[in-house]
């Protein structure tokens, strides 16, 4: 378990640094345009990809089973 841990937040961190890394010439306008979104907007977003997260997490190990 704790290896999938470890692994998950790998892939985590390659991710994000692979979107930074592309988007790097554009993350000053990207971030002019995240200041125009409403704070409560964001919160709303964030919390639906939250519980997608979660949903992922909850049936995999309910389909496949402990993972080993």
């Amino acid at each position: 378990m704790q290896e999938i841990l470890i692994i998950s937040i790998g892939l985590v961190l390659v991710i994000e640094g692979f979107i930074y890394f592309m988007l790097a010439s554009k993350l000053h306008m990207i971030t002019e345009l995240i200041k125009n979104i409403d704070p409560q907007r964001i919160k709303t977003f964030s919390l639906i990809i939250i519980l997608l997260g979660i949903c992922l997490i909850y049936f995999t190990f309910r389909f496949y089973g402990e993972i080993k």
